[in-house]
């Protein structure tokens, strides 16, 4: 199998190395050269520096790593190609372009998976298996806060020069830090209704918000609310899920998954497997996306389950620029 990486920053070398250690020797790199990290490790494999050199390799998988507001200018043409796509979250930063890579996908016929790495967390996994089973009743209410500060992400860099902190790249943290956005509507389905605000007083000097609260109403009735920020040391990712019988929760500091069900009146851990590494996640989701591009598996999350988080994101931003309830069923 042939596969092109878009895009050579810190993602990017991720996926290279991910799909090293796989075993996949095919591989061949579109990057600007723009990239802040050292040439190194990618010595030894085919690099080209424009679209049209790239698909005249014919690659049979693309993997799109470059910033979000660019996705779309090559993962179009690569849809129409035929190319299986693993495009990193967001899909995009405005539902512009969407349709037309929609019908690329469908021209072409590859299949697109959306990186949000977190369903392939066995902490998550639990929590979704106890859902799915009915362990803790019907949900009422879900919570899930992510913050982590920003300018420690990468030290090798000028973090205001990174896409995280850039309007016109696609950054800010509600497009960012947008992973709890995609595994509560994995978990809970369809949100109908948001309202949420944004604040950039942290004084990073950027010009994307840096902290947001969203407020979600789940067509099953159930409440959610969702915290990002950019600020919080040490970083924290958790979530909690209340029902009717009981309650989850989910931290990523350990990686276990806890329950408590009401009839047995103590915590259960789903402890993560020994030696676990956050790494591990993305390795889970590269082997997946090779299924997929291999004919063995079936995309999750989809396209449209990318496009239906992206969708979520616009609305928060939306309704904490515009002050108002944004509703989703329309």
């Amino acid at each position: 199998m042939k596969i092109l990486i878009v895009g050579l920053g810190s993602v990017g070398r991720r996926h290279l190395r991910n799909l090293v250690a796989l075993g996949q020797t095919d591989l061949v790199l579109l990057r600007s050269g723009r990239s802040t990290l050292p040439d190194e490790e990618l010595k030894g494999y085919r690099v080209v520096g424009n679209l049209a050199d790239a698909l005249q390799a014919r690659p049979d998988a693309a993997v799109i790593a470059t910033p979000t507001s660019l996705h779309l200018e090559t993962a179009i043409p690569l849809a129409r190609a035929g190319c299986h796509l693993l495009l990193e979250k967001p899909v995009s930063h405005t539902m512009d372009g969407v349709s037309e890579l929609r019908a690329a996908v469908a021209k072409g016929r590859g299949q697109v998976m959306v990186a949000y790495q977190y369903r392939h967390h066995p902490g998550l996994q639990a929590v979704r298996q106890w859902l799915k089973g009915g362990a803790v009743g019907r949900p009422l209410v879900a919570h899930a806060h992510y913050g982590d500060f920003l300018p420690g992400w990468h030290p090798w860099e000028d973090y205001r020069q990174a896409y995280s902190a850039r309007a016109d790249l696609g950054g800010g943290v509600v497009l960012t830090l947008c992973h709890p956005l995609d595994y509560l509507l994995w978990l809970l389905g369809d949100v109908v209704q948001v309202t949420a605000a944004t604040s950039a007083q942290a004084g990073f000097g950027i010009d994307v918000e840096d902290c947001a609260q969203a407020a979600l109403t789940f067509a099953s009735g159930a409440l959610g609310g969702v915290h990002l920020n950019y600020v919080q040391r040490p970083p924290s990712h958790r979530l909690t899920v209340v029902g009717t019988e009981g309650s989850i929760t989910w931290d990523q500091a350990d990686g276990a998954a806890r329950i408590f069900r009401a009839g047995a009146g103590a915590w259960e851990v789903s402890e993560a497997p020994a030696g676990y590494q956050r790494n591990d996640m993305f390795v889970a989701e590269t082997r997946a996306f090779l299924d997929v591009a291999a004919g063995k598996a079936t995309a999750e999350p989809s396209l449209a389950d990318g496009i239906r988080s992206l969708e979520l994101a616009l609305a928060i931003l939306e309704s904490a620029q515009r002050g108002r309830r944004i509703d989703l069923t329309g």
